[in-house]
């Protein structure tokens, strides 16, 4: 009898795990599914505005003598924009945005580098994109700018957001839509980081942003608050699948005493 009991036991254990698993993966892809279509959207117009860069590109080059550098830098932006309209048909997670906003970036400084050829000035400084907006384009210093409420950090900006910068206006910001609402998209939670890391995070002097420490301060991408999320998560999973292995072993034990007669 002791024996039978324990095998019950066992078995209704497994059968929770089990179920508490299921329901757990159901969650988690219904979650990326509702985070990846507005980060795809995002992408998508990101690479759309790279097109419309490289359309002008040809414009102001046009009837131009290219040199070799200037054709291999033009070549290699073409190269870029083409792989990231692949990369962006292809996203599966929210992750995936990171390959494409790292594209477009180095896509971006190919132009950039064209147009200095062209104009027979130096190759551009490699710096990161306007933090404002990325779109913007390379970045030409960094300034002190601090959202309502929030901490002032030097970020990187591009000469128009610079100056709104300086004299007080607001700078011409991303935003992303949340829910119903529109707000920057270092405040749209954890399915942008990569967005912004793309971006970003092959700059050193910026790689700690991207560990939620500025983006933090700027009311964004909490890498503490995701901690305690994930925890709070967990210890709600955890609770829900004791919960039902309790109830299974309980309802495995009383059907097994259903067929006594005591």
């Amino acid at each position: 009898m002791g024996l039978l009991i324990a095998l019950l036991i066992v078995v209704a254990v497994i059968g929770t795990v089990v179920v508490t698993s299921k329901r757990s993966q159901a969650r988690a892809l219904e979650k990326q599914r509702a985070d990846l279509e507005p980060v795809k959207q995002l992408a998508f117009e990101d690479v759309t505005a790279f097109g419309e860069e490289l359309q002008k590109l040809d414009l102001d080059m046009a009837g131009k003598e290219l040199d070799e550098g200037a054709n291999a830098d033009y070549q290699r932006a073409l190269d870029e924009y083409e792989t990231a309209k692949r990369t962006v048909d292809k996203m599966t997670v929210p992750d995936d945005v990171k390959q494409i906003t790292t594209i477009v970036e180095d896509g971006r400084y190919a132009i950039a580098c064209v147009e200095a050829r062209v104009a027979g000035e130096p190759l551009p400084k490699r710096r990161p994109p306007c933090f404002f907006d990325p779109r913007h384009g390379l970045s030409v210093e960094d300034v002190a700018w601090a959202p309502p409420g929030g901490t002032s950090r030097d970020v990187p900006a591009c000469a128009l957001d610079a100056e709104r910068v300086k004299v007080g206006a607001e700078p011409d910001t991303r935003k992303v839509m949340v829910g119903n609402e529109r707000v920057p998209y270092w405040q749209g939670g954890p399915a942008y980081r990569p967005y912004a890391a793309g971006y970003f995070g092959a700059f050193s002097p910026m790689d700690w942003m991207f560990a939620g420490l500025m983006f933090s301060a700027f009311g964004g991408f909490d890498a503490f608050g995701e901690i305690g999320e994930g925890m709070g998560d967990a210890i709600g999973g955890i609770g829900e699948g004791m919960g039902d292995m309790f109830g299974g072993i309980g309802d495995g034990i009383g059907d097994m005493f259903d067929g006594f007669d005591f």
